[in-house]
């Protein structure tokens, strides 16, 4: 095989050896109920959360304490009103935060359920079926064809056994077993039939290992990262505002009422109530898109991940190829020609076979009906022994023999001289510099000798699509790396073909046998990794993460679990186990991988919409704070009341909920949350909107000597038109008509409460009334400000720019 298999583990339930246990009769039931009681079922422990601490702990944060705060003061002034809208968004935000959580993490859960359900033990020295959950290390038990093996065990009796591992190592054929060879929980056989002892079970299996590593790994998303550190700017503006406050109303000595009900309002407009549940929705629109796709997100936050993911480490088998036997072309030695090599193996193969290597062959062969000439009077299946299988054939030309196997074992049939197997060696180390595996294909002649007709090399060839998304995927600034347990030079072969690169280092070059990184490694720089295991792609993610990058994994087997729990962005391709689909942020359903550069567009229109969303959050946040504080320590004057800060609340509400409709630009290299960025724009946005604040109320008050409730009233309407209008401001870098337009559902939710919050203006719906023309007058005054507040914005973009070029 072109990969050795997994060390056998030394802890846990094997750790004191394999009970001596009779083959002929099996555990007594008593031993085997102290050997339950001692190593505990052979089942994956799960952790248990109670939902109850779960949901309160989304209640707990620098975020959450503030709402609650802002809660705890609206109740002390007795403003219900307030209260309940506080305590209502602060509900909502736990219960999305709290499903989100519930929906995300299921790998162990599936990883258990992977198990094998039932398994054929001795028992008392009678043979019977009993759930796998209950077997120990000493029991006897029969794998026959087809079985999931329920626990690692070593084989003792039995000719032989082929197993399929693919899901727990990543070869891509199956593996042959023999008496004395070690067997692993979930691998499933092929063919064969063999007695085996069990040896560990549960967690100490080597299944158990990988499922352990999935509870363990994990990464903070660089989402909820950005989400802090936005909630933790507007928390110390706030603080430091209402501290200021404080200190100036104890000097005027104002009513303490007063200054409370300041903070209160002050509070409630700066703090970023909806701040994660509009960034979940936007998230959340877009996942619905994704799954048109055929791209099924498992976790909200993974989108964003994917809009900046710079490295994509791909699984080899199943996710680059087909993970299907494939034959090159035949190397033809003494056949008439290359049919005639394929002709032979297809009759020394079973048709209704499992074996992966019958099946490529005979798919090969094209027309089934050019066997029918032939009836096979004998078939000796492959014997691990002699390395080979073997049929007698009658046909057309009377009756003949045919074998295949390893080409060393077809050498000693044939009784070759040394000229051919020189040139057996020679071809068949050819085959494997490029990755392939070699079988030996022989027939006799009228006379009964042997002949060796010929080698057929045997590959899993790349998908279809795989070089065009990898070159699409380049394209859009993503590095994509293999890694596989297969051998170095099978890696580099398939890399060649996709244009990977073929600068392929092996795990052991890459970490000791601790699992420890050498010094010198190069895991940075290469193009791809061989020869791993599931804890080296773990640990190559993690490595490759704390060099700052944003790390996303494909794959399809429970090997790929850890890796793809610990990436940004794990992804699940068709096909892939339960435990890999659990462990993935992404799971694609249809065939194929171009659905993935699909969804990295669809991710990054995600990010634009979460960017502008944060943007005009903080611009407004900003604009609010310092026009109420500036307005209470330089003119005394509260310039909105409580009532008309809920009413901007609940109106602002909408047209941000559907900035998660809205089109959006796709950037073409991976995006990443650059909060100077969007502090810098925030700010200015904000101050600006501050100096139109207070021009307007500068024209009320000494122009138009209004009394102090209409000027509010001016104030509130000015607030929500000018609000709503910097949404189209922070959409895109350029001019408001720049493609994409605003999708028509942000159009019409946007003017719509617009609309709705002039009429409160204009008819005095809790608020003093000031009829239409002063309503009007605010909305000329706001549109002004919204061409000055364009100009400024693409000036400032420009500015930035240069700044990062320099």
């Amino acid at each position: 095989m072109d990969q050795s298999t997994p060390d056998q583990p030394g802890a846990g339930a094997a750790a004191g050896g394999t009970p001596g246990t009779d083959p002929k009769r099996g555990l007594g039931s008593d031993e085997a109920a102290r050997l339950l009681a001692q190593y505990g079922p052979n089942a994956i422990e799960e952790k248990h959360t109670s939902p109850l601490l779960k949901f309160l702990s989304f209640f707990w944060g620098p975020i959450p304490w503030m709402i609650e705060a802002a809660a705890i003061l609206s109740a002390a002034v007795r403003h219900w009103e307030d209260f309940a809208i506080i305590t209502i968004m602060l509900v909502i935000n736990a219960v999305v935060g709290f499903w989100q959580e519930h929906q995300a993490d299921n790998a162990i859960a599936a990883l258990k359920k992977n198990l094998a359900l039932k398994a054929h033990v001795l028992r008392d020295g009678t043979w019977r079926d009993i759930a796998a959950r209950d077997l120990v290390p000493g029991d006897v038990i029969l794998i026959r064809i087809g079985n999931v093996i329920p626990a690692d065990v070593t084989l003792v009796e039995g000719d032989y056994l082929s197993v399929d591992q693919s899901a727990l190592t990543g070869e891509s054929l199956p593996v042959d077993k023999a008496a004395g060879d070690i067997a692993y929980s979930s691998s499933v056989a092929k063919m064969g039939e063999m007695k085996a002892i069990v040896t560990a079970t549960g967690g100490a299996t080597y299944f158990g290992r990988t499922a352990k590593l999935v509870e363990t790994a994990g990464a903070t998303s660089h989402f909820q990262k950005a989400v802090l550190r936005i909630g933790n700017f507007l928390i110390l503006i706030t603080l430091a505002l209402v501290a200021l406050i404080l200190v100036v109303a104890l000097f005027r000595h104002d009513p303490l009422v007063e200054t409370v009900l300041f903070a209160l309002i002050l509070t409630v407009a700066a703090i970023p109530v909806a701040l994660p549940a509009v960034l979940s929705v936007t998230m959340a629109v877009g996942a619905v898109k994704l799954a048109k796709m055929k791209a099924i997100v498992s976790r909200l936050v993974s989108i964003e991940e994917m809009a900046g993911m710079d490295i994509l480490c791909s699984d080899k088998t199943g996710t680059l190829t087909k993970n299907e036997l494939t034959l090159g072309d035949p190397i033809v030695l003494a056949g008439k020609a290359a049919s005639d090599v394929v002709l032979a193996a297809a009759l020394a193969s079973q048709s209704d076979s499992p074996d992966a290597i019958d099946g490529a062959i005979l798919k090969s062969l094209g027309d089934p009906a050019a066997l029918k000439p032939f009836t096979i009077s004998k078939f000796v299946p492959f014997d691990p022994v002699s390395k080979r299988a073997e049929a007698d054939v009658e046909g057309e030309g009377g009756r003949f023999q045919v074998a295949k196997g390893a080409p060393q074992a077809i050498l000693e049939l044939v009784g070759a001289d040394g000229t051919l197997g020189a040139r057996v060696s020679e071809e068949t180390d050819k085959m494997a510099a490029k990755g392939y595996r070699t079988l030996g294909v022989a027939r006799t002649d009228p006379s009964g000798k042997w002949q060796y007709v010929g080698l057929l090399p045997l590959f899993d060839p790349p998908r279809d699509d795989a070089l065009a998304t990898i070159h699409e995927a380049r394209s859009m600034g993503l590095d994509v790396r293999m890694v596989t347990g297969d051998h170095v030079a099978i890696a580099k072969e398939i890399a060649g073909k996709l244009d990977l690169g073929t600068r392929i280092i092996a795990a052991d070059e890459a970490f000791d046998k601790d699992g420890n990184r050498r010094s010198g490694a190069g895991i940075e720089d290469a193009d791809g990794y061989a020869q791993v295991f599931p804890e080296h792609k773990y640990r190559i993610v993690k490595e490759l993460q704390g060099s700052g990058h944003i790390v996303g994994m494909t794959g399809d087997g429970v090997n790929d679990a850890p890796a793809l729990k610990q990436a940004d962005v794990g992804i699940a391709v068709s096909g892939a186990t339960d435990a890999a689909r659990a462990a993935a942020d992404l799971i694609l359903t249809g065939v194929g991988l171009s659905v993935i550069t699909r969804a990295i567009e669809e991710a990054r229109k995600i990010f634009e919409r979460m960017n502008s969303y944060a943007v005009f959050r903080i611009a407004e946040t900003v604009r609010v704070l310092l026009f109420m504080t500036l307005s209470i320590l330089v003119f005394n004057f509260y310039p909105v009341t409580a009532v008309m800060i809920v009413l901007l609340a609940v109106l602002n509400d909408f047209p941000i909920m559907m900035i998660a409709y809205d089109n959006a630009p796709v950037a073409r290299k991976p995006v990443k949350w650059d909060m100077h960025r969007v502090l810098t724009l925030s700010i200015i946005l904000g101050v600006m909107g501050v100096f139109a604040s207070f021009g307007l109320f500068w024209i009320a008050e000494e122009y138009l000597h209004l009394p102090r409730e209409t000027i509010q009233t001016l104030v509130f309407l000015k607030l929500l038109v000018a609000g709503h209008l910097t949404i189209y401001l922070t959409r895109n870098t350029g001019a408001i008509w720049d493609r994409p337009w605003p999708s028509w559902k942000l159009i019409v939710v946007t003017e719509t409460t617009q609309v709705l919050g002039t009429l409160a203006a204009v008819y005095g719906w809790l608020v003093e009334p000031i009829g239409w023309k002063y309503a009007l007058g605010v909305w000329a005054y706001a549109l002004i400000w919204f061409l000055i507040n364009s100009v400024v914005k693409i000036y400032a973009y420009r500015l930035m720019r240069r700044g990062r070029d320099d």
